[in-house]
């Protein structure tokens, strides 16, 4: 493997057609960050921006071979881990990030799209909990998601979040983003929980329904940022990442793309107005 000095951010993740969520989001992300992508694919699926027809899932031993593969020359300084689907793809992300060691890990432990569909079976979850969260530098779940890997109801009101963060350190990752998105109310709320303390950081929330792939857009910023500042003090890369998403969210209403929950705008500012 040659050593590289180009930041380079891998996504391991399903593909959306529609380009606002999962590989294609992610992808527009780590370039809108100044960071060279790279991608392994875990699921084919069937959307829109109005929701999700089918998924195909890429068979675990060829997921295993596109991230070995791909290790074996490119040198990765930060990887940001989406929909995985299965179980079995679960596992075979986990061995390979023990063997390997592709910069730090953000996990965003996809599970339920902004439409509502369902992503990932109930094995799959169990495999989320005990084999990859304890592999992860950073976990970034929304509070319906952080509600599943605990095994509890939903946190209802942002004084929820720090103990449910607090919580999910004790399944094992480094740090925690718990996303308070779901939550509703004037301001969107979202808190990082680290072995050193919790922080809560907030941002007033965009009137807008261009909401298609936000949380991997900021997970995707996050591991950009890792990537391109080498470092994982996630506080500041988190507020940076948080302003990107602002930004983009802002600028998503202004795309016209679908009919449904429209992308976020990944080059805002970036592409000429």
């Amino acid at each position: 493997m040659t050593a590289g000095r180009t930041p380079t951010a891998l996504t391991v993740a399903g593909s959306d057609p529609s380009g606002g969520a999962g590989i294609q989001a992610d992808l527009k992300t780590f370039s809108a960050l100044g960071v060279y992508g790279t991608a392994v694919l875990t699921a084919l699926t069937a959307q829109n921006t109005r929701g999700v027809t089918g998924i195909h899932p890429v068979p675990a031993k060829f997921v295993g071979l596109q991230l070995r593969t791909l290790l074996d020359d490119v040198e990765v300084h930060a990887t940001k881990l989406g929909m995985l689907g299965t179980a079995e793809v679960v596992r075979e992300v986990a061995a390979v990030l023990t063997e390997r060691h592709p910069g730090p890990v953000v996990c965003d432990p996809v599970m339920v799209a902004t439409s509502g569909d369902r992503l990932i079976d109930e094995d799959a979850v169990a495999a989320v909990r005990t084999d990859l969260l304890p592999l992860a530098d950073l976990i970034t779940p929304n509070a319906p998601e952080a509600a599943v890997l605990l095994g509890v109801e939903p946190g209802t009101d942002a004084d929820d979040l720090p103990d449910q963060a607090r919580a999910l350190l004790d399944l094992g990752p480094r740090a925690v983003l718990l996303k308070g998105g779901h939550l509703g109310g004037e301001e969107s709320v979202d808190v990082l929980a680290t072995r050193d303390g919790v922080w809560t950081t907030r941002r007033p929330r965009v009137a807008t329904t261009a909401t298609h792939g936000t949380g991997c857009t900021l997970s995707a910023a996050i591991a950009a940022l890792a990537a391109r500042s080498r470092s994982s003090d996630w506080l500041p890369l988190v507020e940076e990442a948080r302003d990107y998403l602002h930004r983009a969210l802002e600028g998503g209403r202004g795309l016209g793309i679908g009919s449904g929950h429209g992308p976020v705008h990944h080059f805002a500012g970036i592409w000429p107005t």
